[in-house]
């Protein structure tokens, strides 16, 4: 698998970019592409996300597939929440009739979360910024998902004993006159919980794999190659917990990074 990467000024126009992805988009030889977010504040992200080829869009965001995944079509899907749902699935096997609750409703994550878990036919319930009690809310999940960006935001007393808890946050902070890294939940608070995910270490590998899994998905896809996409998928798992560096196939990823000092994201891996 061969990447390349286009580094752009900070002060790349709409244009600019606009017409660097109608290149990609048009080159058989690039069959994933992906924007580096967050962008500039004066370019249109939305646009630039659509503007994307939907079947090299290897992120999951452009329109076409997010609409496809919340009507249950086949869409590449975005990588972390489909990290976290092949977690979930290791560890728990049918995940039918569970209650499941995801803190936060990105684009990114929340809502392509919510949407995998109800095609398992979970119980799902978002939480957000408005939502009333979302400590209450916690304890009743047997599946807890938190993608907020808030350094330890969901406490011990938060946590159902026995959930399954997968943090999706990435936070640097100051303590003890020490930079760490930590999650959205306070991990060491979380004991009574049968699994949680580590920070780092835990959601990130997966979403490199599915990333992986992606672009060779998108390339069988432009290729008319009729393979199952979990085979896409186990095979580019297999290789990225392996820390493989061997793994060649006839796919490109083209990535797209303005150079811009970027906010801190929960989805740094």
């Amino acid at each position: 698998m061969q990447s390349f990467v286009h580094r752009l000024p900070a002060d790349t126009t709409q244009a600019e970019l606009m017409g660097l992805l109608d290149e990609l988009n048009a080159a058989p030889e690039v069959n994933g592409i992906l924007v580096q977010l967050p962008l500039p504040a004066h370019l249109d992200t939305n646009a630039v996300i659509n503007a994307i080829d939907a079947d090299k869009d290897v992120d999951g965001f452009h329109i076409l597939n997010a609409g496809r995944l919340a009507t249950g079509q086949d869409a590449l899907v975005p990588c972390t929440p489909l990290g976290c749902l092949m977690m979930l699935k290791d560890r728990l096997g049918s995940l039918a009739g569970m209650n499941a609750v995801v803190v936060g409703k990105s684009n990114i994550v929340g809502k392509p979360m919510a949407q995998l878990l109800m095609a398992e036919n979970c119980t799902v319930t978002v939480a957000h910024s408005k939502t009333r009690d979302v400590p209450a809310l916690c304890r009743t999940a047997d599946i807890l998902v938190v993608a907020v960006g808030r350094p330890e935001m969901v406490k011990g007393d938060w946590i159902k004993p026995g959930a399954v808890v997968i943090d999706v946050g990435i936070n640097r902070i100051e303590r003890d006159g020490r930079s760490r890294i930590v999650g959205d939940v306070a991990y060491d608070e979380a004991g009574h919980a049968s699994a949680i995910t580590p920070v780092p270490g835990g959601v990130g590998p997966m979403t490199i794999a599915c990333l992986l899994a992606n672009t060779v998905t998108a390339f069988k896809r432009q290729h008319k190659i009729l393979t199952s996409p979990a085979s896409c998928l186990l095979a580019a798992a297999t290789s990225a917990t392996a820390h493989s560096s061997t793994m060649r196939a006839p796919t490109t990823t083209s990535c797209v990074l303005p150079s811009v000092r970027k906010k801190a994201s929960r989805l740094k891996i």
